[in-house]
């Protein structure tokens, strides 16, 4: 288990991690989310060891990294910014790093093949493609065998295959029981294989969750409005909606959980006259954006109805 417990991270005047505290159950994909620049990086830098946090602490199964024997054979670790000596081959670049976790070079071939580059075990990875790259920094990570993961944006550069493939592995991964901790800036590309998510924005905590919770905070309403507003009311109750006065400071109501078909049939049945029936579709990336304080941009669905 990961456990961050009111960490803090100044840089003279600014706070770019500030009080931040949440865990990452094992068991479970975790999403670290959250717009560039909201502290995600240095969070996860402190968690590794990388970054002194000016207060709070960081820690994995209740030790600091810097305690961990052998911490390459505990946490798998590869932060956005991996790099690679472009001289050397992808098997060579794993041989040099399994000294380290106590591995053979029949466990380099082993991850080669695990992350898709046997094929390009011996090619130098200056040659490499971004998402090959991200594959390799993936298979350095996997070397030793952990029982944590932490990948920072570890989608970047793979195309809808290679992440369908980094899908599969993590919830692999989290199926044997392992703590597995992805940070991303982007909802959507995490939407499909998180079960929790940790959402901060300005070095802040905004959200923590399992993903079913905060896909309940995603909903759908629909505007409604008629010249008789009290048979409107008396056909709405009459089938037990919660609807409200519209927001928008025009006359009808906002109908929740129903669709404009739904809300239409009814004013049909009870022969009410409607001068406007819109359906209004609040996604979850809506959801995100406005927890981190993002303007959506329109990402609103609407869709209109003949009355």
């Amino acid at each position: 288990m990961i456990s961050v417990d009111h960490l803090t991270k100044t840089f003279g005047t600014v706070r770019a991690v500030d009080d931040l505290s949440f865990t990452v159950r094992p068991g479970v994909v975790t999403g670290f989310l959250g717009p560039n620049g909201a502290g995600k990086t240095t969070t996860l830098r402190m968690l590794l060891g990388l970054v002194a946090p000016t207060s709070g602490s960081a820690t994995i199964d209740g030790r600091a990294y810097a305690d961990i024997a052998q911490p390459g054979r505990v946490v798998g670790a590869a932060l956005e910014a991996a790099s690679f000596h472009p001289g050397r081959t992808a098997l060579d670049h794993l041989r040099v790093f399994a000294p380290q976790v106590g591995v053979t070079d029949q466990r380099c071939r082993e991850i080669l093949d695990m992350v898709g580059l046997s094929e390009a075990a011996k090619r130098r990875v200056g040659g490499f493609s971004l998402g090959m790259r991200q594959r390799l920094a993936l298979a350095t990570t996997l070397l030793g065998d952990p029982q944590v993961l932490v990948l920072d944006e570890p989608a970047n550069g793979l195309d809808p295959g290679g992440i369908r493939w980094l899908r599969e592995l993590l919830r692999y991964f989290a199926g044997q029981g392992r703590t597995v901790l992805v940070s991303s800036h982007v909802l959507s590309e995490v939407q499909q294989t998180v079960d929790d998510v940790v959402i901060i924005a300005g070095g802040r905590l905004v959200h923590a969750s399992p993903l079913a919770d905060l896909a309940a905070m995603a909903t759908r309403h629909v505007e409604v409005a008629s010249p008789d507003e009290s048979a409107l009311r008396a056909a709405l109750d009459g089938r037990g909606w919660a609807y409200a006065p519209s927001r928008d400071g025009v006359r009808g109501f906002e109908v929740e959980g129903v669709t404009a078909a739904e809300v239409g049939a009814a004013a049909f049945a009870a022969g009410v006259e409607l001068h406007a029936l819109t359906q209004q579709v609040v996604e979850l990336e809506d959801v995100f954006l406005s927890l981190t304080g993002q303007a959506a941009g329109g990402a609103v669905e609407t869709t209109e109805v003949a009355a």
